[in-house]
């Protein structure tokens, strides 16, 4: 198709400084800056495409400030002046593309950007098609995107897990970690799946409704004691997204060649504080096997994944109605909704539908 020559602008999140601690969302040393941009007219094999919701994860905190040099860092990180990126849906407006329409609903895991109007590549979209039961579309962007990935791959790849074994999952209740604890009780028969969380409501959850056979409180001050009796068979594998005094808790459960798979460590996001871990000689002493993953590791297996959880999904064996929070803003509320990630405000994933 010949490329268009309509114009456009949007409204859109450029970030303005990079932060050491947690993002400024106000006042002259704002992280990020809203400002009005023209967008270029599309060339062959590219969408312009409405963006209708925003995924809001923690590891984007990584992509505008990070330890992890440029050039080693996973995917390329935002540059001050450069849009804010994140996963998208959207729907197309115009197509450059014999393979989109206008009206089709398209994915982006990381390369959308907070705006209201987005030009994605058709070459790397996804094009989005109904849901068993009628579920949402926004679920592609948690239990059938990459927060389901994460947690199959990294129960699955990363850590070895198989019927027979222990498991912990740490942020039990967040995107991946809800998905995981049912990925690993229900999908991969694990004898016993304990989950770390924030509060006793989020426990419950994730106990009762998720199939959890036990949850323990990090906030609480028996914490330690509770893991200990929550474990008493000492832990296969543990599945790492906080990092912190859960993982320094971790290391004393995690049994003689255990394995942890590592995927976040968002109790350090907003610091410059090192991380301290009292327990690092476990590690030695126990043989541990600690491995970092990233789900983009494994995207020759996300279409048997994802037909995979889709499946569960439709025969009840994954429960993904309770699994995510959507939150209704304007573009202007956007950083505000994604900061919501780190007070923990969300149940599940957390969503932005852009009014």
């Amino acid at each position: 198709m010949a490329s268009t020559t309509s114009q456009h602008t949007t409204k859109q999140w450029v970030l303005a400084s990079k932060p050491t601690e947690a993002p400024v969302l106000e006042g002259p040393d704002a992280t990020f800056k809203l400002q009005t941009v023209a967008l270029p007219p599309l060339k062959e094999g590219q969408l312009l495409s409405r963006v209708r919701y925003f995924s809001n994860d923690t590891g984007l905190r990584n992509f505008i400030q990070s330890t992890v040099a440029p050039e080693r860092f996973y995917v390329p990180v935002v540059e001050v002046g450069q849009p804010m990126r994140s996963g998208i849906i959207a729907e197309v407006i115009e197509s450059a593309s014999p393979d989109f329409k206008v009206g089709d609903y398209v994915l982006d895991y990381h390369l959308g950007t907070w705006s209201e109007l987005v030009i994605l590549d058709a070459a790397t979209s996804q094009r989005l098609g109904p849901l068993p039961n009628n579920l949402p579309l926004t679920h592609y962007l948690g239990a059938f995107g990459a927060s389901g990935l994460a947690a199959y791959t990294g129960l699955v790849y990363a850590g070895g897990a198989k019927a027979g074994d222990t498991v912990v999952i740490s942020a039990a209740a967040g995107a991946t970690g809800s998905v995981a604890i049912q990925i690993a009780a229900k999908l991969l028969g694990a004898k016993r799946v304990i989950g770390i969380a924030g509060s006793d409501e989020k426990c419950a959850w994730v106990r009762d409704q998720l199939g959890a056979h036990a949850c323990v409180n990090y906030k609480s001050p028996t914490f330690l004691e509770d893991l200990r009796s929550a474990t008493p068979d000492e832990v296969d594998v543990y599945l790492d997204n906080v990092g912190g005094h859960v993982l320094d808790a971790m290391l004393t459960r995690v049994k003689r060649h255990g394995t942890i798979a590592v995927c976040g460590s968002v109790s350090g996001y907003n610091t410059s504080e090192p991380m301290a871990l009292k327990n690092w000689f476990e590690v030695i002493s126990n043989r541990l096997t600690i491995r970092g993953f990233i789900m983009l590791d494994y995207m020759d297996k996300a279409p048997g994944i994802l037909q995979e959880l889709i499946g569960a999904a439709a025969d009840g064996r994954l429960k993904v109605d309770d699994g995510q929070t959507i939150v209704e803003a304007r573009i202007e509320e956007q950083p505000h909704v994604w900061m919501r990630l780190f007070s923990g405000g969300n149940q599940g994933k957390l969503i932005t539908k852009l009014i």
